[in-house]
C-alpha cells in the first residue's frame, strides 16, 4: 500500500484519557467510544482497503455540543475528523491515529418542510433517500441519487458534491442545496445560504459543498425539493461495442437532448447486476445503456423516438421501452446494485472517479482495455456516461501479494487518463486520500497554494481532516509570505493591510 498520512503527534496519544474525559463531560453517558472493538466500525470508509483506528469517537447529539467539542479541541490542538454514514470512497473519513472522529450518525431529524417555497431543512446524518420519502406524499422528491442513497447521508453528500444516476438534468449536491448551518473549528457557528433562492454576498456556501470537512462541520442542510415529472420512461439499450455506446451517449447530447439518467454499464457489469437482480438485461450485449426521459407525456413521447433512433444510427442491437412504473424501476435496479453486485465476481475491488469529455468516451474506453491487460487485472465499468463520470471497478484479490499495489497503479492510470484527454480527477466521490497525491498532475504548485490559502481562512491551526486533498500541506504563516527581492517587496506603492 503505497498510502502515506502524516505521522501521528505521540504527545496528543498520551493524552488520550485526558481528551476521552474532557469530550465525555460535553457528550455524557454513551456519547464517547474508546474500546478497541468499539473504535473498529469506524477504522474505514467506504474505501476500505485503507484502515487506521481512530484516537476515539465522539458522538454529539446537538449542535451546541459539536460547538464545545471543536471549540475544545481547537484550544488544546488536537485535530477532528468528521464522519457522516462512513460511504465514502475516497477514503474522506479515514481516521488518524491522532484524531478525534466525530461522527454525526445521531443527528437524523426532518426539522422542517416548506412545500410553497419548495424546500427541507434536515440534520446532516438524514439519508439522502430519507428526504424523498419524507415528502413524497405531496409529491415531492430530492433530486441527486446516488447508488448509496439508501445509507449515504446527506452531511456527507454535502462534503463529497455526491451526485447520482439524475444529476445529468437536475444537477450534484452544490445544485440542489441552498443553505447550511456550519461550526467552524473554533466552535463558532455561522449560517451560510437559506431559505432564500440566491443569497447577497460571496459565494462561501459553494465553497462549503465539496470541501471535503476540511473547511467546518455541517450541522444543518437546506436542500431544495421538486414536484415529480408527470410522466418518466425509460429505454434500455443494447450494442455490440462499448465504443457505439459510447459514441450514442455523445451524439444524444449533440442533438440537444438531456435525459434525466444516462447511465452505461459493460459485459462484466451487466452480468453481474443480472445475477444479483433478474431484471431482465440482456447478457449478449457488450454494453448496456439506460436512457431516462422525464417531463410532459407528448415530450417524453417524442425524445424516446429520437433517442432510439440515435441508438440505431449507433448500432444498437437491442432496445426496450417502460410501459410501466414497474418495469422503468426495474430497469434502474440493476443499475443501482451495480456496485454490491461485482462484488460477486472478485474478492475485492477499488471504485474509481474520474470524468472526462463526453466525446472522448469511446477512447478512453478502449485505453481503459490496454491499461487491464497491461496490469493483469480485470475491470468492470459502471458510471453516468451522460456527464462522462466513469466508475471504473478495478478487479484485485487483497490476499495475494502485490494485487492491492498494481489494482492503485492501475487506478491511478485511469486518473491520469481523465486528465490527459481534458477532464478531471473526481466527479462526486472527492480526492480524500484517494487522489491527494494525483493532485499535481491537475494542479500547479500555484494553484495548490491557492486552495490551501482558503483552508488556512476557516481552518488556520490544520486540524480539520488532516493528511486529505492536499498532497503537501504547508503551514498557513508559509503560504502568507510574500518574496523580498533586494529588501523590496514586490509592488512597493500598493498599500499593506
Amino acid at each position: 500500500m503505497s498510502l502515506k498520512m502524516p505521522a501521528p503527534d505521540q504527545h496528543v496519544i498520551a493524552r488520550r484519557a485526558e481528551i476521552a474525559a474532557a469530550l465525555r463531560a460535553i457528550v455524557p453517558g454513551e456519547g464517547v467510544i474508546e474500546d478497541p472493538d468499539g473504535l473498529r466500525p469506524y477504522e474505514s470508509d467506504g474505501l476500505t482497503a485503507y484502515r487506521q483506528p481512530p484516537l476515539l469517537v465522539v458522538l454529539p447529539e446537538t449542535t451546541q455540543q459539536v460547538s464545545r467539542i471543536l471549540a475544545w479541541c481547537h484550544a488544546e490542538g488536537v485535530k477532528v475528523v468528521p464522519r457522516g454514514s462512513g460511504t465514502s470512497l475516497s477514503g474522506g473519513a479515514l481516521p488518524l491515529a491522532d484524531a478525534v472522529l466525530l461522527g454525526l450518525g445521531k443527528f437524523k431529524r426532518v426539522i422542517d418542510i416548506d412545500y410553497e417555497d419548495r424546500i427541507a431543512i434536515v440534520q446532516p446524518g438524514v439519508t439522502n433517500l430519507a428526504i424523498t420519502q419524507a415528502v413524497e406524499d405531496r409529491g415531492f422528491y430530492y433530486a441527486p441519487d446516488p447508488s448509496s442513497q439508501i445509507a449515504c447521508s446527506i452531511g456527507g453528500n454535502v462534503a463529497e458534491n455526491s451526485g447520482g444516476v439524475h444529476c445529468l438534468k437536475y444537477g450534484l449536491t452544490t445544485n440542489n442545496v441552498l443553505g447550511v448551518e456550519l461550526v467552524l473549528m473554533d466552535g463558532e457557528i455561522v449560517q451560510l445560504g437559506g431559505r432564500q433562492l440566491d443569497p447577497a454576498g460571496l459565494d462561501l456556501l459553494g465553497v462549503v459543498v465539496g470541501s471535503e470537512g476540511l473547511l467546518g462541520v455541517v450541522t444543518e442542510v437546506t436542500v431544495r425539493i421538486l414536484p415529480k415529472p408527470q410522466t418518466a420512461r425509460a429505454l434500455l439499450i443494447g450494442f455490440s461495442t462499448v465504443e457505439g455506446a459510447g459514441q450514442c451517449v455523445a451524439d444524444v447530447i449533440a442533438e440537444g437532448i438531456i435525459p434525466a439518467g444516462m447511465e452505461m454499464m459493460d459485459k462484466p457489469a451487466i452480468h453481474a447486476a443480472e445475477a444479483f437482480v433478474q431484471v431482465g438485461y440482456p447478457l449478449d450485449v457488450e454494453a448496456l445503456l439506460i436512457v431516462e426521459l422525464d417531463g410532459p407525456a407528448a415530450e417524453c413521447d417524442h425524445l424516446i423516438g429520437e433517442v432510439e433512433r440515435i441508438a440505431n444510427e449507433n448500432g444498437a442491437v437491442s432496445c426496450r421501452i417502460s410501459q410501466d412504473e414497474g418495469e422503468r424501476m426495474a430497469f434502474w435496479a440493476g443499475r443501482k446494485a451495480a456496485f454490491p453486485a461485482v462484488g460477486r465476481l472478485a474478492p475485492d475491488y477499488y471504485c474509481m472517479d474520474g470524468t472526462i469529455p463526453r466525446r472522448r468516451l469511446p477512447e478512453v474506453l478502449q485505453r481503459m482495455r490496454q491499461l487491464s491487460d497491461h496490469y493483469g487485472l480485470d475491470v468492470a465499468n459502471v458510471f453516468h456516461a451522460g456527464d462522462g463520470n466513469l466508475h471504473p471497478l478495478i478487479l484485485y484479490d487483497a490476499n495475494k501479494e502485490g494485487e492491492l499495489d498494481r489494482a492503485e497503479a492501475f487506478g491511478n492510470d485511469i486518473l491520469r487518463l481523465c486528465v490527459e484527454v481534458g477532464g478531471v480527477l473526481t466527479g462526486e466521490h472527492g480526492v480524500g486520500v484517494e487522489k491527494r497525491d494525483l493532485m499535481p498532475e491537475m494542479y500547479s504548485e500555484i494553484d495548490l497554494a491557492h486552495q490551501q490559502r482558503v483552508k488556512c481562512a476557516f481552518d488556520p491551526d490544520l486540524l480539520l481532516n488532516p493528511g486529505k486533498v492536499f498532497p503537501t500541506l504547508h503551514r498557513c504563516a508559509e503560504l502568507g509570505r510574500m518574496h523580498v527581492h533586494h529588501g523590496q517587496l514586490p509592488f512597493p506603492d500598493l498599500p499593506r493591510f
